[in-house]
């Protein structure tokens, strides 16, 4: 039997024998094979959102419209972000950058806490912004203050904060913001340098900088090149960097901005209120039922006002909204998306010692007072 006629054979008999197999199981074989090649993180929005669709029916539009509204919000800075990053990284720039940071982290992590506390990102909308100083080779450190003291504070929320709970409070949650950046930046700063964290090794493969190569003629091949569109190779990077970045970030983004919706409309501030009392463990009691709450920081200020209405203490209340601020589960999906969990459970620790030495140090300050 020749080879042709032996590979017909074998597909009449695969053809007879698929047509053999019960019809109940072509469904759950179709779907089992769409679940391995679908992305996961679109599989897991539509799921999600088919899941609020059955069990609250309007709620499911409501969010669909909130994920557009925030993402169109985003728009611009994302369009910036993603543009920066490939930018950098077909000019070759990246390496100018990560040069530049190498060896100075300590002048540079005040001026990174400093923005972070005073720039209106939230904890999805820092994400761009992150993921393009990664992908420009900034180290870790750096990065790490920007990135807790973002979603802490702004100027809109210091203003709010001062008419809605006070002026003293306003200025607790900025400087405890600032002071959260430093920890985090200076503590990662130490554990880099012990060996303790590799910023190449920590990161998602779509935001890890190109090591800079040894050999000289690679180094003279990846030189800096501003005008990089008059090459064909490097135009091609850029397009190809731009396209993976958005795509990585735009799912990541859609799909938490959707997990914020549902918190806030199934979460109601009541239930978390009645967990909350005076005594010794008030304030690491609010670092904990903080953290898995979501609420950005304007959305917080009307609820912490309302719980230092019912009797909680300002500093066991300002300890809490940093908490959620910080560690609710928008800021973690933001920093889970960007870096493998070494780096991820660094940050989760700095963020909740950072709101218990804050909390504690509002108290004293309100006891010196």
């Amino acid at each position: 039997m020749s080879a042709i006629e032996t590979n017909d054979a074998a597909s009449i008999a695969g053809a007879t024998a698929a047509s053999a197999r019960p019809v109940g199981l072509r469904p759950i074989a179709a779907a089992r094979m769409f679940a391995r090649r679908a992305d996961r993180v679109v599989l897991a929005f539509v799921i999600l959102i088919a899941f609020v669709a059955g069990v609250d029916p309007p709620l499911a539009p409501r969010i669909v419209v909130h994920v557009a509204a925030q993402m169109a919000h985003l728009a611009p800075w994302f369009l910036l972000s993603v543009l920066f990053a490939a930018a950098a990284k077909a000019s070759g720039g990246d390496k100018l950058i990560a040069q530049a940071f190498v060896g100075r982290e300590g002048w540079v992590i005040p001026i990174a806490a400093m923005v972070g506390g005073l720039t209106p990102f939230c904890s999805a909308g820092v994400i761009p912004l992150v993921a393009g100083l990664f992908a420009a080779g900034v180290p870790l450190a750096p990065v790490m203050a920007l990135w807790i003291a973002s979603p802490l504070m702004d100027p809109n929320q210091f203003f709010v904060l001062a008419g809605s709970v006070g002026v003293g409070f306003a200025i607790a949650k900025t400087m405890a913001a600032v002071g959260m950046g430093l920890l985090g930046g200076y503590g990662t700063m130490v554990l880099a340098r012990a060996g303790f964290v590799d910023t190449q090794e920590s990161l998602r493969p779509v935001v890890q900088p190109q090591r800079i190569c040894s050999s000289s003629r690679a180094r003279e091949a990846m030189a800096p090149m501003w005008r990089f569109w008059e090459d064909g190779e490097r135009s091609k990077l850029f397009l190809t960097s731009a396209a993976n970045t958005a795509w990585f970030l735009v799912r990541w983004l859609v799909l938490a901005f959707a997990i914020e919706g549902i918190m806030t409309a199934w979460v109601p501030p009541a239930f978390i209120t009645q967990w909350f009392g005076g005594g010794p463990l008030a304030i690491p009691l609010a670092v904990l039922l903080g953290l898995p709450v979501y609420m950005n920081g304007l959305a917080s200020v009307p609820f912490v006002a309302g719980l230092i209405e019912l009797g909680m203490s300002p500093a066991a209340a300002l300890a809490f909204v940093l908490s959620v601020n910080a560690t609710g589960l928008g800021a973690m999906m933001a920093v889970w998306v960007l870096v493998k969990p070494k780096v991820f459970a660094l940050y989760i620790a700095f963020a909740i010692i950072g709101a218990l030495l804050a909390g504690y140090a509002y108290q004293l300050a309100l006891s010196v007072v």
